[in-house]
């Protein structure tokens, strides 16, 4: 029984659905824009122009979403061709075997586990500090992650928000993408509020200087913002309730990162025009470049549309969390407890409420900050799989037929994303490293102790 066993391309392209196909390009799209646009714009953007690249961070915007549609090209082929649930665990099942399957699959449980608890833990602070304004204060025990010298022991609103966030995901995915759908149209509001009475108060002269830490200093933005735009990779997850995966799915990828990268960059441009970029190291930049000109109404409207929009991240991710689990415990590599199906909403109930609890206890108790670029360096490491692993499908399986997404210049175009992606690993800290180790270890132990024999693959071909 090999390690390496494979799943035959056209087994996986026609494996039955148990879950509703009523997604279309739109849903996708809206997913998609949901699970991107929202720290990127509200938290990320003023701490990256304050400490890296200045009124340049619209361009270091730019440098990182050339990385990210590299990515989104590699998943979008992928998606045409294999149009399963799973994202890339389902891809490298096909392209590399069970063990490369898995792992791939692992990172990208970490990915999404990260990002809700850290998106979660990110909303609990923007709670805290509206209800703070009107005098109303939880009590401290309650107020932050666990840590007996400052007080604090559990985060009560980001555990009670994901609460809710696993309740309304475990509905039918259209009637759990609707609330995502309607507060992407909030976040538009938001922006465009912001843009519109913005414009007004930008300054040319706070452009200059427009790149203030060298080229270095972009480069060095695009390897923060490049995670601005992680999310992307949650259209992938949805193959099994889609009604047309080849086609939708490509168009839901590439629709999301473009909209979400000319909003980062007009954003970015109208910001560093209002406020001098070494005066926006701020954890919420656009309301504060409200305030900066003296419209208060209007970064207070701004600050309550981040909190509802905040809300799109956490769905969109818990939504993929919760998939792609079930489609690895559904081929017998998790318990297969989590691959149930509930009978009335065609959704993967059990395997949302497992998501739901890990993130609730990991958001309530963890401070995220000790751990978020782990976040960065498994997203990269499993997108180095996926353009090494293009580059294979190609040589087994042949150019994509009529109809489906062809990318353009391979290899040139994976090898491209694999160095972009290296570079940027090589970037973050030595902590980080210690903790992705960690990571890859944990992973191993679950397949060996559990999957590797509990394999569905196995049973077949034992």
């Amino acid at each position: 029984m090999s390690m390496f066993r494979k799943k035959e391309l056209t087994a996986v392209s026609s494996e039955p659905s148990s879950m509703k196909k009523d997604l279309k390009t739109m849903d996708l799209i809206m997913l998609g824009i949901g699970a991107i646009v929202g720290t990127g714009i509200f938290v990320v953007t003023g701490v990256a122009a304050e400490q890296y690249a200045g009124p340049a961070l619209s361009l270091s915007f730019l440098v990182a979403a050339g990385a990210i549609i590299l990515a989104g090209l590699c998943y979008a082929e992928f998606a045409s061709r294999i149009p399963a649930i799973g994202g890339p665990y389902a891809y490298m099942y096909v392209v590399f075997g069970e063990l490369v399957a898995w792992m791939t699959g692992w990172l990208v449980i970490c990915e999404f586990f990260l990002a809700v608890s850290s998106v979660a833990s990110g909303w609990s602070g923007y709670v805290h500090g509206f209800l703070n304004s009107f005098g109303v204060d939880l009590p401290k025990a309650l107020s932050g992650a666990y840590n007996p010298a400052n007080g604090t022991y559990v985060d009560l609103i980001a555990m009670l928000v994901l609460l809710a966030v696993t309740f309304w995901v475990s509905l039918e995915a259209k009637t759990a993408l609707r609330l995502n759908n309607v507060m992407v149209f909030v976040k538009f509001g938001i922006i465009a509020l912001f843009l519109v009475v913005g414009i007004f108060y930008v300054k040319p002269d706070n452009w200059q200087p427009f790149m203030p830490f060298g080229f270095s200093g972009v480069v060095s933005g695009a390897a923060v913002v490049f995670f601005a735009f992680l999310g992307f990779d949650a259209v992938s997850m949805t193959a099994e309730e889609v009604k047309n995966p080849q086609k939708d799915i490509p168009k839901g990828i590439i629709g999301s990162i473009i909209i979400a990268t000319v909003l980062y960059v007009i954003v970015t441009l109208v910001l560093t025009g209002i406020v001098p970029f070494d005066a926006l190291g701020v954890k919420d930049p656009v309301a504060f470049a409200m305030r900066f000109v003296q419209r208060d109404g209007v970064a207070g409207v701004i600050s309550v549309g981040a909190i509802l929009t905040l809300l799109t991240v956490t769905i969109s991710m818990m939504y993929s969390l919760a998939r792609i689990i079930y489609a690895i415990s559904k081929d017998g590599l998790l318990p297969k407890f989590m691959s149930k199906i509930d009978e009335k909403n065609r959704t993967p109930k059990n395997a949302t409420y497992v998501a739901g609890i890990c993130t609730m206890i990991f958001a309530g108790l963890v401070p995220m900050e000790l751990l978020a670029e782990l976040t960065n360096i498994v997203t990269l490491m499993y997108l180095i799989v996926m353009a090494i692993g293009i580059i294979r499908l190609r040589k087994v399986a042949g150019d994509p037929k009529p109809g489906e997404f062809k990318i353009p210049f391979v290899p040139f175009v994976p090898i491209l994303l694999v160095i972009v992606s290296i570079g940027l690993m090589l970037q973050l800290q030595a902590a980080t490293w210690k903790a992705f180790v960690i990571a890859l270890v944990l992973g191993f132990a679950i397949y060996f102790g559990y999957g590797y024999k509990h394999s569905n693959e196995g049973k077949v071909k034992n």
